[in-house]
């Protein structure tokens, strides 16, 4: 695996029929970091997200992949490259934990051909790392939908690609198993260089979370840079329409984003100005 696979949008316009998604939008991604992808519902972020992974094709402009536009590329050569966890996926009836995630197998097997000893190493590292292994033989079907979204996890991990695109990797978790899968996907990046890109809803996560930010306002990249340059006050109120108080994260020095509301605010905290002020408001 290599961290130098480039991935950027030139002037991408994207649509479904008559109604333009994404328009004019210019944007690199950093090779080997995590990019977090913000933004209000319906802003476009899934949809950006299906144009990297060469499921939606652009209306105009182009996504370039290590220098080559990304649908001239053979189909096989993007997926052990490119892997995506999509919104909603879905799984065939019945089918086992284990079958599901050896699917991810596939770009790397060769028509008709028996699985290798790395395909069953892989395959295994995949669900141990996920946390499932005791799930294995059990059916999709039987499972909830947080022991579901581990599983789609681990078929992602085992495609062993370069560049790993995940559409809210957090969705049905509970708040112990989110900070587990963040974790996993960040040990992923540190030890194999794997660049990730997530569209996340939560924007505390993304801030603590993402080495790089974008944010989107009905198609368009309102702010992209490091956590502490994107996550501001301004942002926030430009693409979310919300007013909110930054501050240092007691945990991770990561902005830390609180809305303030129209109910609970107390009057010291809603008058701090200044680093220090917010600092002395946050504490017990």
């Amino acid at each position: 695996m290599t961290a130098d696979r480039s991935l950027t949008a030139e002037g991408l316009t994207l649509a479904y029929g008559d109604r333009t998604i994404v328009d004019g939008l210019d944007l690199v991604l950093p090779p080997g970091r995590i990019t977090a992808i913000v933004g209000a519902n319906g802003c476009g972020k899934s949809t950006l997200l299906r144009a990297f992974a060469r499921l939606l094709p652009p209306r105009a402009g182009r996504i370039v992949l290590d220098g080559k536009a990304l649908h001239e590329r053979p189909s096989k050569e993007v997926a052990r490259i490119l892997g995506l966890l999509p919104q909603s996926p879905l799984a065939p009836e019945g089918i086992a934990v284990a079958d599901l995630v050896g699917r991810g197998r596939h770009p790397h097997q060769r028509a008709l051909a028996r699985w290798s000893a790395r395909d069953y190493e892989v395959v295994s590292e995949s669900l141990a790392a996920t946390g499932i292994t005791d799930l294995a033989d059990r059916s999709i079907d039987e499972l909830s939908g947080g022991q579901r979204q581990r599983v789609w996890i681990a078929m992602a991990l085992a495609q062993e690609t370069d560049i790993l695109l995940l559409d809210e990797p957090t969705t049905f978790l509970d708040v112990a198993h989110q900070v587990e899968v963040l974790d996993l996907l960040t040990d992923l990046n540190n030890e194999r260089g794997t660049t990730t890109v997530m569209v996340l809803h939560d924007m505390n996560l993304a801030a603590r979370y993402a080495d790089h930010i974008v944010a989107l306002r009905e198609g368009r990249v309102v702010a992209a840079g490091t956590p502490n340059e994107v996550m501001t006050s301004e942002m926030i109120a430009e693409v979310f329409g919300l007013d909110a108080l930054v501050v240092p994260d007691p945990v991770s020095g990561s902005p830390l984003i609180l809305p303030r509301g129209r109910h609970h605010v107390t009057p010291r905290l809603h008058a701090a100005e200044t680093p220090r002020e917010t600092h002395d408001a946050l504490q017990p």
